[in-house]
């Protein structure tokens, strides 16, 4: 399996689990592609992507209609992407991705939340190199009408890097300079998809004892709580014996 594949199965127990969490940070992403786009997921396939990985997380239509209205109005929230790197215990990096209006109030939670658990805030570019920034696509393998092989063919055409598969599921992962490409190609194939999202994949990983292990796992759901944090990406080392443990 690819390193994309291992290390979302590791993670199941993160925010995109938490449906109303969930819905939040789907909301802030539309009026994100909003701004910078437009209303109309026609004319606008960062919206458009947003609407789908709605309708992959099961958010209610009505929820994304208003979510989008509001994103239109004269009196929409004027959010900013911010993003802090730190260490957690064990020298584990932690890469934070933040969505706010309120820069001032994120930052001093972040910091709040890395000094809690004996972390640390870290500038920002230093642990950049730990991680690969890489488009993820999670396709039903219902949607999926072509023969395989044809299929596989057409997707390393557009970008693939890797194409991992389950019982119900493929996963494939693109660079981040291909994700419009794979987006395109999804979509000239009528595939609809069940998210399509940038995620920083570790390229290497930081092996720790238990205790640093549970205290950086409680860390992360704390920075999972806040309203701010969209996403958070670690290079701990997870084994089935560690998450039996937690």
């Amino acid at each position: 399996m690819g390193r994309a594949f291992e290390y979302r199965k590791a993670s199941k127990m993160a925010r995109w689990d938490k449906m109303a969490k969930t819905f939040s940070k789907i909301g802030k992403d539309i009026a994100l592609a909003v701004k910078a786009g437009g209303p109309d997921p026609e004319t606008n396939p960062a919206l458009r992507r947003c609407i789908q990985n709605a309708k992959g997380a099961n958010m209610p239509k009505e929820n994304v209609e208003r979510a989008i209205k509001k994103a239109s109005g004269a009196e929409a929230e004027n959010y900013e992407e911010i993003t802090y790197e730190g260490y957690g215990q064990g020298g584990a990096a932690f890469f934070i991705e933040c969505t706010t209006n309120n820069p001032t109030r994120t930052v001093a939670n972040v910091r709040a939340i890395f000094n809690k658990f004996d972390g640390s805030l870290g500038k920002n570019g230093e642990l950049a190199f730990i991680f690969d920034r890489k488009g993820i696509f999670t396709i039903e393998k219902s949607q999926i009408k072509i023969d395989w092989d044809d299929f596989e063919m057409q997707m390393i055409d557009a970008g693939a890097e890797e194409i991992d598969q389950d019982e119900n599921e493929v996963l494939i992962t693109t660079a981040f300079e291909d994700f419009g490409a794979m987006s395109h190609k999804l979509d000239e194939l009528k595939i609809e998809v069940k998210s399509a999202e940038l995620q920083r994949i570790p390229n290497s990983s930081k092996e720790l004892t238990e205790e640093q292990f549970k205290a950086n796992m409680k860390m992360l759901e704390r920075f999972e709580e806040d309203d701010d944090v969209q996403n958070v990406f670690h290079n701990m080392a997870i084994t089935d014996e560690l998450m039996e443990k937690i």
